[in-house]
């Protein structure tokens, strides 16, 4: 049994309404174990036998469409993923307000080309790395919620669909997956 996190782009932030239980019991009805919610913004851990995160992707996205007409983007990642993410931020030792740690977690990687392209909008002080499927952001001057350097900002220009999580999520993530 592995354990895994799926992360439900756009869900409590905007229109696209899901009340967790749902998501508990349709992740459950799936299969998979021990399945639990963080916050409500589309966050949940779960232990499965299937070892194909985007077939778990897949299947968690075609059962919110099928049983809530619910047509959002989900991203998963293994316990051991999200370890890696979380004692791997660039940033984390320079800053100690979590609301100024970002990361965009990505479906695919993006293109290097693109990558090399990627550029804070002007007048913004925002440090970014990006390792394969994230993106490590640090909002130097304040938080997300005033920048120009968003989810979305991130997936016009990367060409990728993203989810973004503060550094507290991550964390709590992380530790949500352990072994």
């Amino acid at each position: 049994m592995t354990r895994y996190v799926a992360l439900l782009r756009g869900v409590n932030v905007g229109t696209t309404r899901l009340a967790m239980a749902d998501l508990r019991r349709i992740v459950t009805d799936l299969g998979h174990e021990d399945v639990k919610t963080y916050l409500q913004s589309g966050n949940v851990a779960f232990g499965s036998t299937v070892r194909d995160a985007e077939k778990l992707a897949a299947g968690i996205e075609r059962a919110l469409a099928d049983e809530l007409a619910l047509k959002v983007p989900v991203l998963v990642r293994s316990g051991r993923e999200l370890a890696a993410v979380a004692g791997g931020n660039p940033y984390a030792d320079r800053e100690d307000d979590p609301t100024r740690l970002l990361v965009a977690f990505l479906a695919t990687p993006p293109n290097k080309s693109t990558v090399d392209a990627l550029t804070v909008p002007g007048g913004e002080n925002v440090s970014f790395t990006v390792t394969g499927r994230e993106v490590f952001l640090h909002f130097v001057d304040g938080g997300y919620g005033r920048s120009k350097f968003t989810n979305a900002y991130l997936e016009k220009k990367l060409g990728v669909v993203s989810t973004s999580r503060n550094w507290k999520s991550v964390r709590a993530l992380a530790e949500m997956t352990a072994a």
